[in-house]
Parts: structure tokens; sequence; C-alpha cells
């Protein structure tokens, strides 16, 4: 079993920051891509941020220049900084992870629980 837990979400005013946090935990024999994807109301989710176990990294043109992805390795933990929120940043979070529980499975896609971010006056 996996489990993630992930905080930093909250309400924010335009022009704020917040910043996310996802610990991955449980039967992890190695992590490979972590990232962070969102849903807005009546919208699909949507790829925000990903970071590769090499440290590419790629962001969605729309958060260009304000998001920044990091990793912990140590931790197992992705952090997502949000400077100069905008109304249109506001949606539902979700972490991601591709993991490896055992060496002789094959890596698979995990999910956060999400956590709600706001933007607004």
């Amino acid at each position: 079993q996996v489990h993630f837990v992930e905080s930093g979400g909250g309400l924010v005013q335009p022009g704020g920051s917040l910043r996310l946090s996802c610990a991955a935990s449980g039967s992890i024999f190695s992590i490979y891509a972590m990232g962070w994807y969102r849903q807005a109301p009546g919208k699909q989710r949507e790829l925000v941020a990903g970071l590769t176990s090499g440290g590419n990294t790629n962001y969605a043109d729309s958060v260009k220049g304000r998001f920044t992805i990091s990793r912990d390795n140590a931790k197992n933990t992705v952090y997502l900084q949000m400077n100069s929120l905008k109304p249109e940043d506001t949606a539902v979070y979700y972490c991601n992870a591709v993991i490896r529980v055992r060496a002789t499975t094959n890596p698979t896609n995990y999910w956060g629980q999400g956590t709600q971010v706001t933007v607004s006056s």
C-alpha cells in the first residue's frame, strides 16, 4: 500500500502565494516521476507540474514563471511553490507519483486525495 499526505492548500488573495507538499509513504521500492495535477469545477484534470527522478521538470504553460516544483528524495516528498496566484488557479490539486512497490513489479501511477486551492479576494 502507498499513502500520500498532502498539505498546504487554502484560501489566498490574488497575487498571493501557497506551498503545497505531498509525502509518500508505505511499500515503496522506488519513485520515478512525481507531480501535481489540478481539476477545476466542470473541467478535466490537467498537469500542472512534473518532476522526474533525474531532475527534469515540465510545467503547464499557464503556470510557467509562477510555480516551481521541487522534490526531497530522502523524504519521498514533492513540493509545489505557487506564487502570483490568480483566480483561475482555483482548483483541487492532486499529488501524483509513479512508484515501484517491489523490485519485481512494474511502476504504477498513484494519486493523493487532493487539496483545495482557492484564489479569491
